[in-house]
């Protein structure tokens, strides 16, 4: 991490997880834990139906809450859909865009990544925009191929400007929620090559200014060394993120990072 350049975020990704009351008492628990965290913003991505009542139970709190996922139209027939102004209008800040579940289960494309990043961009959210390779991409050894395309498609007609409001998460797709980890060296192979796509798309001053988090099992065991990396500036974490001693752990390797 280099925190003169660029913000360290360890957010939590909830995915279909916590009932309301289960949600709250899970923030709750992660209040006072990382009350010291300093300059590491720490925030909890929680499902649709949570985040009022996680908005509520962070309130004065240094947690910030995003949603996992969001709708590139304003408002309409859409059924099942929330718009960037229905999370703004509940105090949501964060809003994960990409993740590998939703372009596997769901078809999501790079055309509709970059469609609700733009969107979620000019209500006022911070997206964190997720990449990265299958297994087979990268025993073809083509992850830089695949990570460049996704991250030119994703983030086209953003402004330098919005870019440096937006948290680039780098989740090799064989690492999401499979126990297997990239090592430290190849999350700061992947993070540094983004950072120097974004150098070549924008500069290299916008290209520092963006935070760039690794994601894909990290946890409370591996987290200080992904951490160590100098392009690692924090991450989007899964299954740990539900725990709170664990989730901690992390937030802690990041504050000491």
């Amino acid at each position: 991490m280099n925190k003169s350049l660029r913000k360290a975020i360890i957010a939590g990704n909830w995915k279909m997880n916590k009932t309301r009351p289960e949600a709250k008492e899970l923030l709750e628990a992660i209040k006072p834990l990382v009350a010291n965290a300093g300059d590491v913003e720490v925030i909890a991505c929680v499902p649709y139906t949570n985040l009022e009542t996680a908005v509520n139970t962070v309130a004065g709190s240094n947690v910030k809450i995003g949603a996992e996922n969001v709708h590139f139209e304003k408002s309409g027939a859409f059924t099942g859909e929330i718009s960037a102004d229905m999370l703004t209008e509940i105090g949501v800040e964060y809003v994960v865009i990409g993740h590998s579940e939703r372009r596997q289960y769901f078809g999501e494309t790079d055309e509709t990544v970059n469609k609700r990043t733009k969107a979620a961009l000019a209500a006022g959210l911070k997206p964190i925009v997720c990449v990265g390779e299958l297994l087979w991409e990268r025993e073809c050894s083509i992850t830089e191929e695949v990570v460049a395309r996704q991250i030119k498609l994703d983030l086209f007609d953003v402004s330098a400007e919005d870019v440096k409001k937006t948290v680039i998460a780098y989740e090799p797709v064989w690492a999401i929620g499979t126990g297997k980890t990239a090592t430290a060296d190849q999350a700061e192979e992947v993070c540094g090559f983004i950072r120097a796509t974004l150098a070549k798309l924008y500069d290299q001053a916008t290209a520092d200014a963006v935070t760039i988090q690794y994601g894909g099992s990290m946890n409370a065991g591996n987290a200080a060394e992904l951490l160590s990396k100098p392009n690692v500036d924090g991450g989007l974490i899964g299954g740990a993120s539900l725990k709170a001693a664990d989730f901690n752990t992390i937030v802690q390797a990041a504050v000491n990072g």
